[in-house]
């Protein structure tokens, strides 16, 4: 692929997350030039860095293409003892830094747990609910529900978008190839999928894998807030646009609520990259770890 091929994907990527202004982040002028003109044969070597280590090589970093502002990571392969906590290297220097706050939604915590649906005492109750759910059309084109997964005293929740082709099929989150990199994700920062709850803004799969309508949003709403308010999770991760603006009730693109702490009625939440769009642009995996790592710096109290 070409510089200016390459920059076309780019600039296609950022516009499917909703940003609307480019920054090249740790390119010189010249080097962006350099970007768009190169021939095939033309590639900027990468900055030497300190090298991470093997888990998260191994997990969720890859070599990264065109552009090729960030270091690519060397693939060693992970111990036999699966990490027990979040791994301090130089390459989170990033995140050791205390996070500005974000949005705050709701003034307090104690405020989110009295919602609309206060007599689904159970996330089971909310699954029963969901299935029988005729509130939007995505009923009648989706064979089956998918409300989430996971422990019942999950203190970690992962919150995505809507059910895939792969998730209708057998009723489970995250189940295909972006849910086996989210397995390979929660791994790295020492969390089992059986230790967290993993679920989507929408409980039914819209036709073709389209974006939510607002309608579906709005109708499936409830049940992701009830879901929260029966878990009182210590921290909320929003994996990708619609499950960060759909809780942060926000048109803000993620480029724009990254590297903040924002507040969900006073539980921290924290916006990442959907796994779906890091197979698609691997870039954004070095972001999506930093995020992930302050996410649970948070579970482990590390942070206020």
């Amino acid at each position: 692929m070409d510089g200016r091929s390459a920059l076309r994907t780019y600039l296609r990527h950022q516009r499917e997350l909703g940003e609307r202004d480019l920054v090249l982040d740790q390119l010189t002028a010249a080097e962006a030039l350099r970007l768009v003109t190169a021939s095939p044969a033309v590639r900027r070597s990468p900055r030497p860095t300190a090298p991470i280590a093997a888990p998260i090589a191994a997990s969720i970093a890859a070599p990264i293409p065109v552009p090729e502002s960030a270091p690519s990571v060397p693939a060693t392969d992970p111990p036999a003892v699966p990490v027990a906590a979040p791994v301090a290297t130089p390459a989170a220097s990033a995140v050791a830094a205390i996070w500005p706050p974000g949005i705050s939604m709701g003034r307090m915590e104690s405020e989110l747990f009295d919602g609309p649906l206060s007599d689904l005492r159970t996330l089971a109750d909310v699954a029963r609910v969901t299935e029988a759910c005729t509130q939007c059309t995505l009923s009648a084109t989706a064979p089956r529900n998918v409300p989430g997964e996971g422990s019942p005293s999950a203190q970690f929740v992962c919150v995505g978008e809507a059910p895939g082709a792969n998730e209708d099929a057998t009723g489970r989150p995250f189940v295909g190839r972006a849910g086996q990199l989210l397995d390979k994700i929660l791994a790295a920062i020492g969390l089992a999928r059986e230790e967290v709850f993993i679920c989507n803004v929408l409980k039914h799969r819209p036709p073709g894998n389209r974006n939510p309508q607002p309608d579906e949003v709005a109708a499936c709403k409830p049940y992701l807030v009830r879901q929260i308010e029966i878990l009182r999770p210590k921290v909320i991760v929003a994996f990708g646009t619609f499950a960060a603006q759909t809780l942060l009730e926000t048109p803000l693109s993620i480029g724009k609520l990254r590297g903040q702490v924002h507040r969900y009625y006073g539980v921290p939440l924290i916006v990442t990259y959907h796994p779906a769009a890091l197979l698609r642009n691997p870039a954004w995996k070095r972001p999506t770890w930093d995020d992930v790592q302050y996410a649970r710096r948070i579970l482990d109290g590390a942070l206020t």
